[in-house]
């Protein structure tokens, strides 16, 4: 665990992504019905800049992928892999994301199309210390 910013409770790692409670809820959901899950965030094209949803090696991840996190989701036995393409990484890298979800219908390629939810991506650039910490740390 790295350390934490001020302000940050002591138990709460420093992190580039986070999910909300309602994205949660649907993770939970998901993965009753399909079992482990992962992320890919999208770089655009067909499927906007969402992050699509599928079932745990579904889409194929390589080299040319960063694991951004594995987010653990209370309710979900293992942890959800978050992972982008590094290029986008690198365009994206001083930003904190937050999955997050909001009714309609996202991708046909995403699990949670069928619900009538999408999840999406909101952002923020990281502190300086949550830079810091993360750039020290070697993580991605």
């Amino acid at each position: 665990m790295l350390p934490h910013p001020p302000g940050r409770p002591q138990d709460a790692p420093v992190s580039r992504i986070a999910i909300t409670p309602a994205a949660a809820e649907v993770l939970r959901h998901l993965r009753a019905q399909h079992g482990p899950l992962m992320f890919h965030q999208s770089g655009g094209c067909c499927d906007g800049s969402s992050p699509m949803c599928y079932p745990r090696g579904e889409f194929r991840t390589g080299g040319s992928d960063v694991l951004l996190a594995e987010l653990a989701v209370e309710g979900v036995a293992e942890p959800t892999g978050f992972w982008m393409s590094a290029e986008q990484f690198e365009r994206w890298r001083h930003t904190h994301l937050t999955v997050d979800v909001v009714p309609g219908r996202g991708s046909g390629f995403s699990l949670e199309a069928p619900e009538g939810v999408r999840f999406l991506i909101r952002s923020r650039l990281l502190t300086d210390e949550e830079a810091r910490l993360l750039d020290g740390a070697g993580a991605p």
